[in-house]
């Protein structure tokens, strides 16, 4: 934090800016340690840079979700003249189904990576385990490279390409150790449900004047968050979201929030937003303006879950509004600005301009995507 750039180009529909160098340059820096959590990893260039900090003797620890490593069971192809099913169970076992030739798949990666020796590890969450960060160079203390890289992007071609998602770069050693705290329940064994629930209270961290709070799903029941935020509003909020079921609580703040004059809009995925369960037709019908994006060449989805109030808060990560990922999946949220003047003890004191340039920073981008899309 500190530094916004916006590199959007209003010739070009999807991803405005190179997320996969974003993740790369960010590994590139690390001097000791990457902890990395991760849904889903199939892009190379990525790849390539995990494994070039461990050949430049940085210890490297990986979490992903085991259901894109496992292949289909049982192998399934159609039988080549005089083969047997089991002759072509194991011809397929030995190859990828569907693979193009110019990608790698998240198991070829998985692959080079134990080649290497680096400590991968798969999630025991029977839900999804959706987490999305790095930890950068923070295992016991501090250092001058500490910190963590998160948003809504996994680390896959069309997610850092074709999809619309975010990336926040904390460089906060208190963030860090928020995080690690999270990557250490995970060494431990401890996944989405089946997580022990925290009793300690999410903290607010005073970052240059931004006061940012931090939490995971299913802990911290970060949905309650979301909606504590959203009541602060007393203008605008806006949301881009790739999945929101009628089962969130957020959609019936959202709808409290229009009857009280509020102005409300919101973008959703193409796909998810048409879907039976959604919540489009009922946030539709109570007078929020929902927009859906034009589907274009070099548009993939929108895969943010981000939400902008007022001019003072931005809350971003990998939450999507849905009942399971507030209480089931592995989540994370940010939340970052406040519109009070905060005592220190709270997250204070608030440089409210420099909070304003932050969610200035994620509206112009609200405001891209408003202008590719079409009014539901």
């Amino acid at each position: 934090m500190g530094k916004y750039r916006h590199l959007t180009d209003q010739k070009n529909w999807g991803a405005p800016d190179d997320l996969e160098r974003v993740i790369i340059d960010f590994m590139g820096g690390a001097r000791n340690s990457l902890d990395i959590a991760v849904q889903e990893l199939d892009s190379e260039p990525i790849a390539q840079a995990v494994l070039d900090a461990c050949w430049r003797k940085v210890n490297v620890r990986i979490f992903l979700e085991q259901d894109y490593l496992a292949a289909e069971k049982p192998p399934k192809a159609k039988l080549k003249a005089g083969e047997t099913k089991e002759q072509a169970a194991k011809r397929i076992q030995w190859t990828e189904l569907r693979r193009p030739k110019d990608r790698k798949t998240n198991r070829d990666i998985l692959a080079a990576l134990l080649r290497n020796a680096v400590d991968v590890k798969a999630d025991y969450n029977p839900e999804i385990f959706h987490q999305k960060f790095i930890i950068r160079d923070f295992r016991k203390s501090k250092t001058k490279t500490s910190a963590v890289l998160t948003g809504s992007t996994n680390f896959t071609d069309t997610g850092t390409h074709n999809n619309l998602n975010h990336i926040v770069i904390f460089h906060d050693h208190r963030i860090c150790k928020v995080y690690r705290s999270e990557f250490d329940e995970l060494r431990s064994g401890t996944f989405g449900e089946l997580t022990e629930r925290k009793t300690c209270k999410p903290k607010t961290y005073n970052i240059n004047g931004v006061p940012v709070r931090i939490l995971f799903a299913p802990d911290h029941y970060p949905e309650l968050e979301v909606i504590k935020q959203m009541l602060k509003c007393s203008k605008q909020v806006d949301f881009a979201i790739f999945t929101f079921a009628d089962s969130s609580g957020i959609d019936d703040a959202l709808i409290a929030l229009r009857a009280a004059k509020r102005k409300i809009r919101g973008v959703l995925d193409p796909t998810q937003g048409k879907q039976k369960w959604a919540a489009t037709d009922w946030l539709h019908k109570e007078g929020i303006k929902i927009y859906i994006p034009r589907k274009v060449p070099g548009f993939g989805k929108v895969h943010h879950k981000l939400m902008i109030i007022d001019e003072d808060i931005v809350v971003g990560g990998s939450m999507n509004y849905t009942g399971a990922a507030n209480e089931f999946n592995d989540e994370n949220i940010s939340v970052i600005g406040s519109p009070y003047d905060l005592p220190k003890a709270k997250g204070g004191p608030v440089d409210h301009k420099e909070c304003r340039k932050i969610a200035q920073y994620f509206r112009r981008e609200f405001e891209r995507m408003i202008t590719n899309s079409d009014l539901y």
